[in-house]
């Protein structure tokens, strides 16, 4: 799936998933507290892959200097509309528009889902570059028993392991902090990572 797909695939359903997902009334209260907790320690970030920026406007409610990235353009347009005070960009996960070293903290909340396994690094590695030494990457995730794509609802989509996508955090540069699974009769396993880049240039 290439980016431009994926985010074709959103364009075309953009409205929708804004009104179902683009409020953070939709959210967990323990993803809530995670991202919250995560973020106490940050205090420059990048909200990579924001979608309609609900998350990022969290962040900067948190006293977080935060922008959010996005591939969809719509997307952003309703970011920038709903949350005038927050910085949006469009722009590319795995190019991110960011000097090297330049921030201590990336949010990529299921923004990673639509990469191919064999692809993963790229955006991994980018994230590797723009965060400080010491800086920390909060990821999530759809879990499974297996890396596997899936027929997401917008456009396929991988769950992952968590050693699995640890091992590819590893390889990027990032050593695991701490990491969360929840299950639910209902719906899809959830997984999360916080993972901290290690070491200096």
């Amino acid at each position: 799936m290439t980016h431009e797909r994926t985010s074709a695939a959103y364009s075309l359903r953009a409205a929708e998933y804004i009104e179902r997902l683009g409020l953070m009334d939709t959210v967990r209260p323990s993803d809530r507290e995670l991202v919250s907790t995560w973020a106490s320690g940050v205090h420059e970030a990048i909200d990579a892959g924001c979608g309609p920026g609900h998350w990022t406007n969290f962040l900067a409610e948190q006293g977080v200097i935060v922008r959010g990235v996005d591939l969809v353009p719509e997307c952003i347009a309703h970011a920038r509309n709903t949350y005038p005070a927050v910085r949006f960009t469009v722009g590319d996960l795995a190019s991110l528009d960011a000097e090297a070293d330049s921030v201590d903290g990336i949010l990529s909340w299921y923004s990673l889902i639509h990469y191919e396994p064999q692809a993963i690094q790229s955006p991994l590695r980018e994230f590797g570059r723009v965060l400080k030494p010491g800086g920390t990457l909060l990821v999530g995730f759809f879990e499974g028993p297996t890396v596997e794509k899936f027929a997401h609802a917008v456009t396929p989509a991988h769950q992952w392991p968590v050693d699995d996508l640890g091992a590819e955090l590893l390889a990027a540069g990032f050593d695991v902090l701490e990491s969360h699974v929840r299950k639910t009769a209902d719906q899809r396993a959830h997984g999360a990572i916080i993972a901290r880049r290690r070491g200096t240039r």
